[in-house]
């Protein structure tokens, strides 16, 4: 059966500055519609959600809502002004005596409605815009980036909050597991054309990639075309004839074709450099501790942090992250305890409040005006990476124009903002890279980028993220602080800390900073324990009875490899003997985690 439509927009252009954003785009969004709207920073996603808001007019075209619904839109940066508290707003327009649905609202997503708005952080303005959405129940829900400065329990709370509706919406996110989650259709934007492909974004990349291949393969068609056209007409064959004028006709027309064809976009030059190597011991932290008045920050913690690990902080907003990372590289003293930090240490900050970008700057003075970029008696020139490069090329690098160089960081979309800071950040060598939210507004390509340029990196990562699927691509050891002072240490990213806290009882956290062997405990229970198998085959009593020596085997194996692949200089003395080990390694932490599985069902199944 159809679905009525409740958003039309047909034959849509709008342009800004002269340049077309968008040239005749029709589009429908229908009733229970679950639509992730991708594309790259800049391509127009939130203005496509102004005009679909009625907030942007476009210079053509017609948008029509299904009468008697309503649309809500959720924007980055909400407008506040005339409101004393983030309740007052986020209660704004809604019926007598229904203000409990903010309420609800505010404690899924953990902010204080009585919060002042004059001291509301921008995290706790965009939490009040999204409580405001919700609890007026629009039939369109428009959401642009709802899960930047949410943690993960709010993300999570905002999941099943999405899943349980029954209204239709459209999401800008930057969150692959977010949108994997909760989307059934996607809108992608590209270079001004929007295409629907009735999927969620699960396997967007490869759609994205398979559309990209047949254009280049139709564009490389046309220019074979053009180039025998174009011999054809330079050798001098009479055009006086009705049919040559009309291939010349035609050569125009391609020409002008191809002339009209958009280049697609690359992706940001990012690169890191990773300075002098620092010593291999790169944090050590003995019991220590850190309160805030009667406020417990953290309780007595061990950490041993060696040179190449990639450390990723979990946990509620304001639990204490920052604040423990600020204590790991030696801002902030501990309480008590003792800190030792590793020699030879060149620290780089990536801040999420990007409060090294001065909003009235211009993007030139904001690279220039660095002292540690500055380049000596050259104001054009800035220094990257111990090499002098003009500003305008480097911004070229991050995906900005020469139009942009001279204009005010304010002016900046939020991804832009992300990408002037990898900017200054990537200029400078360093070994110890800390990173705050770095994902926030970067879209699914740089995000890509990002994640290889860390796993090239040579230096050492402390990475806060509610990212999950950035976490589980970059992440080897995750530090979750769990509120009272408590924080544990996990081997792996976010997947294998969720394990580990209870959904695989057969792993088990790391203590003290250092790996225990997951499944070891798991072996020994195993062989102690006789549980009843008259729900096994015999076939699986087998299996059951045979699983601990072998995942013993692999445990050894990968403790084997893994010491191997801890020499520093392999990868340049040896790089066939570390692809080959890293290879072997990954197929057997696999065939360990499936082992572990194995075992645990079987045991499960034998209790039953």
């Amino acid at each position: 059966m159809a679905r009525a439509p409740l958003l039309q927009l047909t034959d849509i252009s709008l342009t800004f500055g002269g340049d077309p954003v968008f040239e005749d785009l029709s589009l429908t969004v229908q009733q229970g519609d679950r639509v992730a709207l991708v594309g790259r920073n800049g391509s127009g996603k939130s203005t496509l959600m102004k005009v679909m808001a009625g907030l942007v007019e476009a210079d053509r075209g017609e948008v029509v809502l299904n009468a008697g619904s309503h649309v809500g839109y959720m924007e980055q940066d909400p407008d506040l002004s005339g409101f004393e508290t983030l309740g007052d707003f986020a209660r704004a327009g809604l019926p007598e005596g229904e203000g409990y649905r903010v309420e609800m609202a505010a404690e899924g997503l953990k902010f204080d409605p009585d919060r002042p708005v004059s001291t509301a952080s921008g995290g706790e303005r965009r939490r009040a815009a999204l409580a405001r959405l919700l609890a007026q129940a629009p039939e369109l829900m428009l959401l642009d980036e709802p899960t930047n400065h949410l943690d993960v329990e709010a993300i999570g709370w905002l999941e099943d909050h999405l899943n349980q509706t029954r209204a239709a919406y459209v999401i800008i996110s930057h969150d692959r597991a977010f949108l994997r989650r909760l989307t059934r259709a996607t809108l992608w934007i590209d270079r001004g054309e929007v295409r629907r492909r009735e999927r969620g974004f699960e396997g967007f990349e490869d759609w994205r990639e398979e559309v990209w291949a047949a254009e280049d393969d139709a564009r490389h068609k046309l220019d074979r075309k053009i180039k025998a056209e174009a011999r054809w007409a330079v050798e001098g064959i009479s055009a006086r004839r009705k049919r040559n004028q009309g291939r010349l006709r035609n050569l125009q027309a391609m020409r002008a074709e191809r002339a009209s064809q958009i280049r697609r976009q690359g992706t940001a030059a990012m690169a890191l450099d990773a300075g002098s190597q620092s010593g291999k011991r790169v944090i050590e932290a003995q019991g220590i501790s850190k309160t805030f008045g009667e406020r417990v920050i953290l309780k007595p913690f061990d950490l041993r942090v060696q040179r190449g690990d990639r450390v990723a902080f979990v946990g509620p907003n304001g639990v204490g992250k920052t604040t423990l990372i600020k204590m790991l590289t030696g801002e902030i003293a501990p309480d008590e305890g003792e800190l030792k930090l590793g020699t030879n240490l060149e620290i780089a900050v990536f801040d999420q409040a990007r409060a090294a970008l001065n909003p009235d700057q211009s993007l030139w003075d904001s690279l220039t005006g660095d002292p540690d970029m500055r380049v000596s008696g050259r104001a054009d020139q800035v220094m990257v990476r111990g090499q002098p490069k003009h500003v305008v090329g480097y911004l070229k690098d991050f995906l900005f124009d020469e139009a942009q160089a001279r204009a005010p960081v304010r002016s900046l979309s939020g991804g832009e903002k992300a990408r002037l800071l990898l900017a200054r950040l990537m200029a400078k060598p360093s070994n110890l890279l800390v990173m705050d939210e770095p994902t926030n507004d970067l879209d699914v390509e740089t995000l890509d980028l990002l994640q290889d340029i860390l796993g090239d990196y040579d230096g050492t990562v402390l990475l806060v993220s509610h990212d999950r699927d950035f976490i589980d691509r970059v992440a080897d050891t995750t530090i979750a602080m769990e509120g009272d002072g408590r924080a544990v240490v996990y081997a792996g990213g976010w997947t294998d800390y969720r394990a580990q806290r209870g959904e695989d009882s057969a792993v088990q956290p790391v203590q003290s900073g250092k790996i225990a062997p997951a499944a070891a405990s798991a072996s020994k229970s195993a062989g102690k324990q006789k549980p009843g198998k008259d729900g096994l085959s015999f076939t699986e009593k087998h299996r059951l009875e045979a699983l601990p020596a072998i995942i013993e085997r692999l445990e050894a194996e990968i403790a084997k490899l893994s010491e191997f692949l801890s020499d520093p200089d392999l990868y340049r003395t040896a790089p066939a003997k570390f692809e080959k080990a890293t290879a072997a390694l990954t197929e057997r932490q696999a065939a360990l985690a499936a082992a572990e599985e194995e075992w645990l069902s079987l045991e499960e199944k034998a209790a039953e």
